[in-house]
């Protein structure tokens, strides 16, 4: 946790695998720019055509630190918690089954 107090681009960052610092305000809006230009594209190919008969939709360009959503759903400090929250759901099942808790 403490390499997200180092700033974006540090070079400490970057080797543990931390991508969220390496584009700016400029490279997200030419993504995005990009995005709805191909969405725009794909569009005006499939007018007129039945749905069954369009093309998929384009994927949103990849930008760094989006991805890293399930990642962090495997890290230890995730699944620590996943184990504490079951452990007091199952201490609270046996306390209402013994009648403890109504």
């Amino acid at each position: 946790m403490l390499v997200r107090q180092l700033p974006a681009g540090a070079r400490t960052r970057l080797a543990q695998g931390d991508a969220d610092g390496l584009w700016g305000l400029s490279e997200h809006l030419t993504a995005l720019l990009i995005d709805e230009v191909r969405v725009g594209n794909w569009q005006r190919a499939n007018e007129g055509a039945k749905k069954s008969q369009q093309s998929k939709p384009p994927r949103p360009i990849a930008r760094p630190g989006i991805g890293r959503r399930n990642a962090d759903k495997a890290s230890p400090e995730r699944q620590a918690k996943r184990a504490d929250a079951r452990r007091r759901a199952a201490e609270r099942r046996a306390a209402i089954a013994r009648g403890d808790i109504t």
